[in-house]
């Protein structure tokens, strides 16, 4: 199964305005996809409420898993997504 580990970009961490911004982009994926913090259970990248409640800060790294046609390319682009500033007025 395809995984990319990131550390998360955003000044506040995956919070409000980052998460929402990650979970529309997740949610729009071709396939499944899931996101934990270290060994914790993987939860789904499309929900808002499991995405907050990871608690994931600026700087902790975050594991994406895929499956599937397009995983790959899936996970590339939401790794690059959790790097960026997402609070950035230009995220």
């Amino acid at each position: 199964m395809p995984t990319r580990t990131v550390a998360v970009g955003s000044a506040s961490g995956l919070h409000a305005r980052p998460a929402k911004i990650f979970v529309e982009a997740a949610a729009k994926a071709p396939v499944k996809v899931t996101i934990r913090v270290g060994e914790k259970k993987p939860v789904p990248a499309k929900s808002m409420l499991s995405v907050l409640a990871l608690g994931a800060k600026k700087g902790t790294e975050v594991t994406l898993e895929a499956d599937g046609d397009g995983a790959d390319q899936a996970l590339d682009g939401l790794a690059a997504l959790l790097a960026k500033d997402l609070d950035a007025d230009d995220a």
